[in-house]
């Protein structure tokens, strides 16, 4: 794989990561305005999986 490919994978990589950590905050943000304290341990648990928090 030639260096320009691997560098573009790995922007989109970041891109992604960002987008559904940014999803994901909104989310629990969304969550504990509505008081949803189940839903918000369920996205704090995914947010821990995914190693974005």
């Amino acid at each position: 794989m030639n260096k320009n490919r691997q560098e573009i994978l790995r922007q989109a990589t970041h891109i992604h990561r960002e987008n559904l950590r940014r999803s994901l905050e909104h989310r629990l943000e969304v969550a504990r305005a509505k008081g949803d304290d189940k839903l918000v341990r369920q996205l704090e648990a995914e947010a821990s999986y995914l190693h974005i928090r």
